[in-house]
């Protein structure tokens, strides 16, 4: 599974918690359908007739600060398109290109493998059984969720996907990860802090 899938912000609309469930990708066809990047295992249920859902939009958008209501799903040669109510033909469907739906979301209806902001922030992150920092907050973004992860005096920007983050364990308050080489190399080594002597040992590596 996918854990850009299932990051829920919280207070994202006046203190509600949410869950990001999909994001509109291209138009499709000339009736107003849009084909959705699935953040959800369960999109017949989530795009069901009638379901709404907040807009993340840029500011300078004319969705912006509206909610959206579904009219019909289905897939369509293999791919999940969505019509929405007053979305009838194809620059009203273009005008939704790239927004993030977002739903909202009790705290006891999370889906599996899902987690609210909150719940990461201050979680020690380990590698290699060594605690090397702690989330500090959660970034959103269409492509992907972020971990901003404070590691010494720096902040690292973890792909928030299983690959790298394949453990989280909110009740022993840490996330493992298993990152790519050059994602924390920049900070010093705990044995030795000299600049020159981490130069010459990256190089001797």
């Amino acid at each position: 599974m996918s854990r850009t899938t299932d990051v829920v912000s919280k207070d994202r609309n006046q203190g509600k918690n949410q869950l990001r469930v999909g994001r509109l990708v291209k138009a499709h066809g000339l009736k107003g359908g849009l084909k959705l990047e699935l953040y959800t295992d369960n999109p017949e249920g989530r795009f069901v007739p009638g379901a709404g859902f907040t807009l993340q939009v840029p500011e300078a958008s004319p969705w912006h600060g509206k909610d959206i209501t579904v009219r019909e799903y289905r897939v369509m040669n293999g791919n999940p398109v969505v019509f929405f109510e007053d979305v009838d033909d194809r620059d009203a469907a273009e005008s939704l290109v790239k927004a993030i739906l977002w739903i909202d979301q009790n705290v006891d209806e999370v889906e599996d493998d899902a987690w609210f902001d909150h719940q990461l922030v201050g979680l020690d992150v380990v590698r290699d059984d060594a605690v090397i920092g702690r989330v500090v907050r959660v970034e959103h973004f269409p492509a992907q969720d972020l971990l901003i992860v404070k590691a010494g005096e720096s902040e690292v920007m973890v792909p928030f996907v299983s690959a790298i983050v394949p453990t989280v364990d909110v009740a022993a308050g840490r996330v493992v990860v298993t990152p790519p080489a050059g994602l924390f190399e920049e900070l010093p080594d705990v044995a030795d802090t000299d600049p020159q002597a981490d130069s010459g040992a990256d190089a001797a590596e």
